[in-house]
């Protein structure tokens, strides 16, 4: 196993062949100082690396405490630190001789950041959406059309981002002349590696900028975690500095004690879904329970291998944050800061607003601002109305 007891590849054999060959070219890929040149060209150049880390000093005075700094990957092409991975992926499939490209979706970003990357390489884009966030996130799918992908509504079940996945390996065990490029740091070994590998950036960008900045490390770093890919990649660099804390917020919808969230590990059973042994919210006969939350990315009912690892290890904390505290965040800092975030990324800046105060006023935490929330608007204004 790549994570202790989590990881693995629970799959058909025909299908952990083609996962093996993927994972041959990664492992040979990733050695190779012009694959990594060429991906960090593209990041440079069309994704707009780095981003920059950014001190909210109106937030960080309304709360009072530490210094605040927010790490702005929704200032990336596309709006999220999804194209991060997808750059990496389709430069991986390219290799491979791969020329269609599949991938799954929940808020949509990373369907519209797979979509723009095979725009740019003209490679065929088929997405797969479940029907509720289809409803909740209208304006991703309407870019995801414009730049080309073909939009597969998935009906089954509760219509979200599980089903999203199932359908998509479904149809990857059909076609084999086709890539599959996960969005989160989830699935079947070699993916959740692929994945920070790729996502790994922000983390080492952000060591490098605060150490710029303030001349020494955070005492805590905080990452909202659906699957967990913008939260490997912020800790990335930070696991091995036992001085830094590290918090990942889940999706507490409507309270824990409600059964109507989305937090995997609060849930504590161990299981199997989607080709990988991970926390899984299952109940005592082993059913997938449905996930809830305002957020159309975190309404996962599982959790990256690697997160479950770090739970068990009790390197990272890992918490929840309910919708209605998530709102109040959104809109604290969009009015703070004029900065409007994802509502996903309103869980990590909810819970940072909690910490804050018991930390030195001379003491720094940062947020990982995973997207931005124009594809939120909607939400926010249905619910105040």
């Amino acid at each position: 196993m790549e994570f202790g007891k989590f990881g693995g590849s629970y799959v058909p054999q025909e299908l952990k062949e083609r996962l093996d060959e993927i994972e041959r070219k990664f492992e040979e890929l990733k050695e190779k100082k012009e694959f990594r040149e060429k991906y960090l060209y593209y990041l440079k150049h069309f994704v707009g690396r780095p981003t920059p880390l950014y001190f909210a000093e109106n937030l960080t005075k309304y709360v009072g405490g530490a210094k605040i700094y927010l790490k702005r990957e929704d200032l990336n092409h596309t709006g999220a630190h999804k194209i991060n991975n997808a750059i990496g992926q389709v430069l991986l499939a390219k290799e491979m001789g791969k020329k269609h490209i599949i991938a799954e979706t929940g808020a949509g970003q990373h369907g519209v950041a797979t979509a723009t990357v095979c725009s740019l390489f003209n490679l065929k884009c088929t997405i797969f959406m479940g029907k509720e966030d289809i409803r909740r996130q209208r304006v991703n799918v309407e870019k995801m059309k414009l730049l080309g992908a073909d939009i597969r509504e998935v009906t089954i079940g509760e219509g979200t981002l599980k089903e999203a996945v199932d359908v998509a390996f479904e149809y990857l065990k059909e076609q084999e002349d086709v890539f599959y490029l996960i969005g989160s740091a989830v699935g079947p070994n070699p993916y959740p590696k692929i994945v920070k590998y790729f996502q790994k950036i922000i983390g080492e960008e952000t060591k490098i900028q605060i150490k710029e900045m303030e001349n020494k490390l955070p005492k805590a770093v905080i990452a909202c975690v659906g699957g967990g890919s913008n939260a490997i990649g912020m800790f990335s660099d930070f696991i091995k500095e036992k001085d830094v804390k590290l918090f990942g917020i889940e999706g507490g919808g409507k309270g824990i004690e409600s059964g109507k969230h989305a937090s995997a590990i609060k849930n504590n059973t161990i299981g199997i879904m989607h080709g990988m042994k991970s926390y899984i919210m299952q109940d005592e006969t082993g059913k997938i329970k449905e996930a809830y939350s305002i957020s159309a990315g975190l309404d996962y009912p599982g959790v990256g291998p690697e997160h479950a690892y770090l739970h068990e290890k009790g390197r990272v904390k890992y918490d929840t944050v309910t919708d209605v505290e998530a709102i109040d965040a959104f809109k604290l800092l969009t009015r703070l800061e004029g900065i409007i975030p994802a509502i996903e990324s309103s869980h990590a800046v909810a819970y940072s607003l909690k910490i804050a105060k018991g930390y030195d006023k001379g003491e720094v935490i940062i947020i990982c601002l995973s997207g931005r929330g124009d594809k939120d608007i909607d939400i926010i204004t249905n619910l105040s109305n």
